[in-house]
């Protein structure tokens, strides 16, 4: 039996629809690089029952997005450099992301999803982070070639001892992080699994977590057939998934 992860929409409009979508990438690296089969959940704000979700999912993938986490979420007034916005994804984000670590199911949190799992948990967040002193462009280059918007750029620095260092090795891993927004007051339950060269927080672990729950602020959905460490953090989570649902199915057998 192949596991089920949870993996929130985005609304979109276009074609004269509206679209609750998630770019394939992510939905692709699931499913080949994870082993699991990806659930697309409706980004309809109060509508949906994020626990009705969670009683049906082994795992949960927050992805990216090109929009960002409304900033009345962690405490500041909107601006238009904060935005654009989806509230009905932050809603249904943040619940699936506090349900998982509630739970103990696996969690996996990519770009806008390690800032969501920050907020999530009682952090802030920093917009424009490229107009700060000693801060490096970590926005996606302008192109219309998403190899080259997607290209790794530049190294992180993975922290001894880490779980992130048990997946990809403590040390520079380069990484193709591509964003504007970045983590600013840390979440008192996180703690820095990597730093870029700047100083900029990159990839997280929740500390107190019953299962696998890592943020990354990179993209390694785009690499992971042909990048080592892109492929090993979605074996990584799946395998934790895998072994939440093979546990889960021994107390069922056994009760």
């Amino acid at each position: 039996m192949m596991p089920i992860v949870a993996v929130p929409a985005d609304n979109r409009h276009f074609e004269g629809y509206d679209w609750h979508a998630s770019p394939n990438q992510y939905i692709s690296a699931a499913a080949e690089g994870a082993g699991v089969i990806p659930l697309i959940v409706p980004a309809l704000d109060a509508h949906i029952d994020v626990e009705t979700v969670l009683d049906r999912v082994d795992g949960v993938l927050i992805t990216g997005s090109r929009t960002n986490v409304h900033p009345s979420l962690y405490g500041e007034k909107e601006t238009p450099e904060h935005g654009p916005f989806d509230p009905a994804r932050d809603t249904v984000s943040l619940g699936l992301i506090r349900g998982a670590i509630e739970r103990g199911l696996p969690l996996l949190a990519i770009c806008r999803g390690i800032q969501e799992l920050n907020v999530a948990l009682g952090g802030t967040l920093a917009t424009e982070i490229q107009t700060l002193p000693e801060r490096m462009d970590h926005r996606k280059p302008v192109t219309e070639i998403a190899d080259e918007a997607f290209a790794v750029r530049h190294p992180v620095q993975v922290k001894e001892g880490s779980c992130l260092a048990g997946i990809v090795g403590a040390g520079a891993v380069p990484v193709n992080s591509l964003h504007r927004q970045a983590i600013s007051a840390l979440a008192p339950r996180l703690t820095v699994e990597a730093v870029a060269d700047d100083g900029t927080i990159e990839a997280v672990s929740v500390i107190d977590a019953k299962a696998f729950a890592v943020g990354v602020q990179w993209h390694p959905e785009y690499w992971f057939r042909t990048d080592q460490p892109s492929g090993a953090i979605f074996r990584a989570f799946g395998e934790a998934v895998r072994s939440r649902l093979s546990g889960a199915h021994r107390l069922k057998v056994s009760a």
